[in-house]
């Protein structure tokens, strides 16, 4: 059963690579987005408050995926911190702007799964118990936060090959979904790789599935920069024969490539001039004239803090066109 699934798979996508040939669709208006990240930006030595803070301000950003680092929210064990996530989300609040607020051990951004020292050395099973003790603490604290629209459950879980995580677990997915809906009545969002995920399961089990658009990726066994061949065409047509095999639920783009992937290997080749080669001005706009072709009418922007950080260091040029996007 599982070996015909698997087929039928990826029959589905040769299929859809063949029509996604045809002429994308006209450019059409996007409800655009950011997704946040405090540890990103502290990454890049950036003040994280105020540079968020600036994003609400100064971009009028008026739609966040924001994360819930469970290291961040539970350093020790059952002493928790609320005060980042405290910060965002009253922000976003006096802001008047909508949230996703991602729960879960799987949260965006290296290494996928943020998960406490203390909490590394147990069992997956008593793990699992620990995370969902985490999300119904989250949900609580927030189930009357007008800001929050939307419970985003792990990042892209099905894309287990990426990131230093615990393997692929359904049942406890489930687990998870059940207990949100149990807490609140707000829609959840599943996420799964633009280019090479299914779509199925996440459209099975979730009211909204976000999906990632990445244009030019580095792959380590290759030790190579890949561009993906996809047209923005593919993206819908995949989105449409997998509603087909599953469930009507309505597509975001959750994630929407907006800076370089870096390899990460000698610092000198991450300098900003060289970024800036790896991702120009040029890609930049051509990445959201891309998203405007693929059908979906919501898309949030990876990268907002890399803009800060190449603003800071002679490359304004990201800044200032995001300006004019929202």
């Amino acid at each position: 059963m599982k070996r015909l699934r698997s087929i039928v798979i990826i029959t589905v996508i040769t299929i859809i690579i063949f029509i996604s040939l045809l002429k994308d669709s006209s450019p059409a208006e996007v409800n655009f987005g950011v997704t946040f990240s405090p540890r990103y930006a502290e990454y890049l030595n950036l003040d994280w408050q105020k540079t968020y803070l600036k994003i609400l301000d100064q971009l009028k950003v008026k739609n966040l995926r924001l994360p819930s680092y469970w290291d961040s929210l539970e350093p020790e064990e059952g002493q928790y911190d609320f005060s980042q996530t405290d910060f965002m989300l009253s922000g976003a609040k006096k802001a008047g702007a909508r949230v996703i607020l991602v729960v879960g051990a799987r949260q965006p951004r290296w290494p996928e799964c943020h998960i406490p020292l203390w909490a590394k050395k147990l069992s997956v099973e008593i793990k699992h118990q620990k995370t969902l003790e985490l999300i119904q603490k989250v949900v609580q604290r927030y189930n009357d936060n007008p800001a929050i629209w939307a419970w985003q459950i792990e990042n892209e879980l099905y894309a287990y090959w990426f990131g230093s995580c615990d393997p692929l677990d359904k049942k406890f997915l489930s687990e998870e979904i059940g207990l949100v809906k149990k807490l609140d009545h707000r829609p959840i969002i599943l996420t799964d790789s633009g280019e090479w995920g299914s779509w199925v399961d996440s459209l099975n089990y979730g009211d909204i599935l976000g999906i990632s658009i990445y244009r030019k990726a580095y792959n380590s066994p290759l030790n190579a920069y890949l561009i993906y061949p996809f047209p923005a065409r593919y993206y819908y047509l995949k989105g449409v024969l997998a509603k087909k095999l599953t469930k009507d639920r309505k597509i975001i783009v959750s994630e929407l490539q907006m800076e370089p992937w870096l390899a990460m290997k000698d610092p000198s080749e991450n300098t900003p001039m060289a970024q800036s080669r790896l991702f120009s001005a040029e890609d930049f706009k051509k990445n959201i004239e891309f998203v405007q072709k693929t059908g979906f009418d919501e898309a949030y922007l990876w990268g907002v803090e890399w803009w800060y950080f190449m603003a800071q260091n002679g490359y304004p040029e990201y800044l200032e066109y995001a300006k004019t996007i929202f």
